[in-house]
């Protein structure tokens, strides 16, 4: 008598191919998520003996799902703009833990920003490094990432000065002197606007002072002046000597002003020193030459206190935040996970995964590192679920559908027949 557990088998195996490809297609658009296949294999068979040369005569008992891996392979990558989104390119998950601290692992990049955390779009917390004053600590344990609400970048007390300056060569000691605007910082990110004054005092030589408005400074009676020489110029206007005579060093012929200093602020900021660099590298950064009296760059090193404006995150999972000083400074760092056996995980919906002992332990460690993938921010790995294979997938186990059906019908059909035989 037929066995219609045969055909039935089959029809099991391709209802959940179908399943499994209608899944596929459903998921077309979401983050992160990976193709799954279905694979059959035989069921055991039933020997009826050998042939006169010794062969088995089998039959077998159907089929079934051998298998239903995922395809780890890399989505395309598609840029969105928005600062929390970020996309693994290569091997690697995202580490995150719920409000119970259960951790899981994903590839759905799709972050977002709750009461400074850097988060999934399900709530989960995203792990990484901290970063403490702008330094990642990758030694430390993972903890949930803040994206620096609130976080202040202090000033920075100016210690380097440069201006680029033509002074006119066809100036004569009685033509006015020449003055240009100096902005530099204390220790406490105020601005003092120091003025540098330039008087032709022969040919080729000039004579130059630097000053602080008397009012920045507490002592009584204070001119202000912070520092004044020499500088001289070769008959090509190219600066070839400067000497201080009050205020700042000149260590050679020609040489930076290192070392001004400025005591006393009434801002009750500490004493500091600062250089005045006439060269960059061994090139002045003066000239003498018959053009107008110009200032075409300054550069200066310091700067006030700042607030967090935006962050962006890095190809090694750092985030970086921008200060409203200019500055920027590490917020934390990203952690991915890898697994000795993708396909040893377990699927929990929300593109998350968890570990098991198939899939063996999470390694953690820094994007780019090791067989980690990179990150690229405000980008989003997009599903690896191809339309055309899923459609072609679906004819198959269509087809398939239909022969086990038909394989009952024509069962049923013998069985109506045997029946029958007894009538």
């Amino acid at each position: 008598m037929p066995n219609f557990s045969i055909p039935l088998s089959g029809l099991t195996a391709e209802s959940t191919a179908l399943s499994t490809i209608a899944n596929n297609l459903s998921n077309q658009n979401t983050t992160g998520y990976k193709d799954k296949v279905v694979l059959f294999s035989d069921l055991f068979y039933q020997s009826l003996g050998t042939t006169g040369s010794g062969d088995p005569i089998q039959v077998g008992a159907g089929t079934q799902v051998g298998a239903t891996p995922s395809l780890f392979t890399q989505g395309s990558v598609s840029a969105t703009g928005v600062p929390t989104d970020v996309a693994i390119q290569g091997q690697g998950f995202f580490v995150v833990q719920d409000s119970n601290g259960v951790i899981s692992y994903t590839r759905a990049g799709d972050f977002s920003e709750l009461n400074n955390d850097l988060v999934t779009s399900s709530g989960q917390q995203v792990l990484g490094y901290p970063a403490s004053n702008g330094v990642v600590n990758t030694g430390a344990g993972l903890a949930p990432l803040q994206l620096g609400a609130g976080t202040m970048s202090p000033p920075t007390q100016t210690g380097n000065v440069q201006l680029t300056v033509n002074l006119n060569a066809s100036t004569v000691p009685t033509d006015p002197p020449y003055s240009t605007p100096i902005q530099i910082y204390d220790s406490l990110g105020a601005v003092h606007n120091l003025t540098a004054t330039f008087t032709n005092t022969g040919a080729n030589t000039w004579g130059y002072s630097l000053s602080i408005p008397a009012t920045d400074l507490s002592a009584a009676g204070a001119t202000g002046v912070l520092a004044t020489g020499t500088l001289t110029f070769n008959g090509n206007g190219v600066l070839i000597g400067d000497t201080a005579t009050t205020g700042g060093t000149v260590t050679g012929a020609l040489s930076d002003v290192t070392a001004i200093p400025i005591r006393g602020l009434a801002d009750g900021a500490s004493d500091m020193t600062f250089n005045w660099n006439l060269l960059n590298g061994k090139t002045p950064v003066l000239s003498q030459v018959s053009a107008p009296n110009s200032t075409t760059s300054l550069d200066q090193d310091g700067s006030s206190s700042g607030s967090l404006a935006s962050f962006s995150i890095g190809s090694d999972g750092t985030i970086t935040g921008s200060f409203s000083n200019g500055k920027t400074q590490a917020l934390g760092q990203i952690a991915l996970a890898s697994f000795s056996n993708n396909n040893g995980l377990q699927l929990n919906g929300d593109t998350d995964f968890t570990p098991t002992l198939a899939s063996g332990q999470a390694v953690v460690g820094v994007p780019g590192s090791g067989q980690l993938g990179s990150l690229s921010g405000g980008s989003l790995e997009l599903s690896n679920v191809d339309i055309a294979t899923e459609f072609a997938n679906l004819i198959v186990a269509q087809r398939g559908f239909e022969a086990d059906a038909k394989a009952v019908t024509t069962f049923d059909q013998i069985t109506q027949d045997t029946i029958a035989l007894k009538q």
